[in-house]
């Protein structure tokens, strides 16, 4: 959620303040500037909040040919190239985050779906490498409440599969703070899929951006306004645990939106958040919740910066000459010129301005 710009502009410039201890907090951790290598075209909704979250399917086959499926909450969503075109729209509406499913030929597309307040939705799709055409395949209950966060499981998913999965557990996260776990089947004989709720999770206040990890299937919900909360999903009866917390310590400032998730072949893996507050972006150890450093997308020579960001995504492995080990994507909410867009990061340009190795 985007906060007005003169609040930004005011915490900005506001001085350290006192905390309730009496003591004086510091400033946020120094951010490292990195330049975005390539943007999307804007979207289709000028002069309004309207692009929102990306999402990256790898072509293992050709990786620079991979696609990216971004957002225009207003109006539907976007399949772009590695190079930013336009490879087709599908105006399906109020859709508000998005994530995939991609195995070699075939991807599930499953987005957040706003056109009910009361009840929210999953909207599902299917997409191919050959046609980027997106296909509907139906819509799923997510329970009672306004649709806002949407994310999928990546622990135990065979991206090299043919087809669509069989099935998926998606987690939606809806404005008030509740997270249900939604297990989708895909119905014998035909192209859509069935939902049922397994489980439910409510935090106190607003969310929206979630991620799981591939490798352990925790998942990380942020709360606006609060921080950053890990459900380890593998255990039956888990329970949100406090990872990271709004304020100087973690680097993050209010709004915590996008999250995003690296698995690194060492075992110390990332989680990426996006600092929405002060347009910045956040890494943490995603094992114990180290702040790791933090980083801005400035303006280059080209290519503008991004700022206020909503939506992030993050994807390793050859995505081709520009992004040999890995893209990073992020929404920018002040995209000059122009409706909002999406910005790719080169992630090798992210690992050196943070002092990580490169994995």
């Amino acid at each position: 959620m985007k906060a007005p710009l003169p609040s930004l502009l005011a915490l900005a410039l506001l001085p350290a303040c006192a905390g309730q201890g009496g003591g004086v907090a510091s400033s946020p951790l120094p951010a490292a500037d990195v330049h975005a290598s390539a943007e999307t075209t804007p979207v289709g909704t000028a002069n309004a909040d309207a692009a929102d979250d990306p999402a990256i399917w790898r072509n293992a086959a050709d990786p620079a040919k991979s696609l990216i499926v971004g957002t225009d909450k207003k109006a539907g969503l976007y399949v772009y190239g590695l190079d930013g075109t336009v490879k087709n729209f599908d105006p399906a509406g109020l859709l508000n985050n998005v994530d995939l499913a991609g195995g070699a030929d075939e991807a599930l597309v499953v987005a957040s779906d706003r056109g009910d307040k009361a009840n929210s939705k999953l909207a599902l799709f299917s997409l191919r490498f050959d046609d980027t055409t997106l296909r509907g395949r139906g819509t799923v209950s997510s329970g009672a409440g306004e649709a806002y966060g949407l994310c999928l499981q990546r622990h135990g998913v065979d991206n090299r599969a043919s087809g669509l999965p069989a099935t998926i557990t998606a987690y939606a996260a809806i404005k008030d703070g509740t997270v249900r776990e939604v297990v989708l089947t895909k119905m014998e004989g035909g192209s859509g899929y069935t939902g049922r709720i397994a489980r439910t999770w409510k935090l106190a206040t607003q969310i929206e951006g979630c991620v799981t990890s591939p490798r352990t299937g925790d998942l990380y919900i942020g709360e606006e306004d609060v921080g950053i909360w890990r459900i380890r999903t593998t255990q039956a009866d888990a329970q949100p645990e406090k990872f990271a917390s709004v304020g100087p310590a973690d680097g993050l400032v209010a709004d915590v939106e996008g999250l995003a998730y690296a698995m690194n072949p060492d075992g110390r893996d990332h989680l990426v958040a996006s600092s929405q507050g002060d347009s910045a972006y956040a890494v943490f150890d995603a094992q114990n919740g180290t702040p790791l450093g933090r980083f801005r997308i400035a303006d280059g020579p080209i290519i503008d910066g991004a700022s206020e960001t909503d939506g992030i995504e993050l994807m390793q492995g050859d995505f081709g000459p520009d992004y040999p080990a890995g893209l990073f994507i992020a929404q920018d909410g002040a995209n000059p010129g122009g409706a909002q867009n999406f910005k790719l990061v080169d992630w090798r340009a992210v690992l050196s301005a943070l002092g990580l190795p490169l994995q």
